[in-house]
């Protein structure tokens, strides 16, 4: 490492010029060589920071997804957890359309049957605010089955959109599979003024199961056990 460089310069200088190489090379790998080369270094300084090739490859993908999910200033705060999923939904389809291979980096390499461990951060997020929607009555599935159908959409017409020309994309698609997918998990009275008696007792439960840990007469066992009766109650075909 070259004298006056700290530790973290050239690790970011090791993921420049890894994403740089990736998005050139347009899916085709890329030697150790070369990006050592980009960066200025020696091989062994790769090896130090990442491990291996591959470890700098994966801590590329994840730099970069994490660009996108890091959410702003303003959004644990000031905004609605509902708008703040709208917002984040279009910054997700706005990344992968201004970086359309980089985004098939992270969703064209999954495994059948293997959770993405470098995707889970959007929806450990996405679940954060849905719990925060729970809690106030506004969902009428538990909010990680709320997070797992709205991501899957998110990432589907995010690929929708990156296929069509660049010149003629269709954002309003974005819009109206977002709005569905919404309308899928919301209690009824956020989409309508109307509220049924299964909606009503289904927010309820959900209310109830995500402010359990506040319940201090409970052991944490008889949380526990409650928490699983109350998701199954607002979601009775998982039984």
């Amino acid at each position: 490492m070259p004298r006056g460089v700290s530790t973290g310069e050239t690790r970011d200088r090791l993921l420049l010029a890894a994403a740089q190489l990736m998005d050139e090379a347009g899916g085709i790998s890329v030697s150790t060589r070369a990006i050592c080369q980009r960066a200025g270094v020696e091989a062994p300084t790769l090896y130090h920071h990442f491990g291996s090739k591959q470890g700098l490859v994966d801590a590329v993908i994840q730099h970069g997804f994490t660009q996108y999910t890091q959410p702003e200033p303003a959004d644990d705060t000031s905004l609605d957890p509902i708008e703040t999923i709208r917002l984040n939904w279009d910054r997700h389809v706005r990344f992968g359309l201004d970086n359309p291979r980089f985004y098939a980096l992270l969703y064209g390499n999954v495994e059948r049957g293997k959770p993405c461990a470098i995707t889970s951060p959007a929806l450990a997020q996405l679940t954060r605010l849905l719990v925060a929607a729970a809690s106030v009555g506004r969902l009428r599935v538990a909010p990680a089955d709320a997070a797992a159908q709205l991501l899957a959409a998110n990432v589907g017409v995010t690929l929708s959109l990156i296929a069509q020309p660049e010149e003629s994309t269709d954002l309003t698609l974005s819009d109206g599979v977002r709005e569905a997918a919404l309308a899928g998990v919301l209690a009824q009275n956020e989409v309508t003024s109307t509220v049924s008696a299964s909606e009503a007792r289904t927010s309820a439960a959900l209310v109830l199961a995500t402010t359990l840990d506040e319940a201090d007469a409970l052991s944490p066992g008889e949380r526990a056990l409650m928490r699983e009766l109350l998701i199954r109650l607002a979601n009775p075909s998982k039984r």
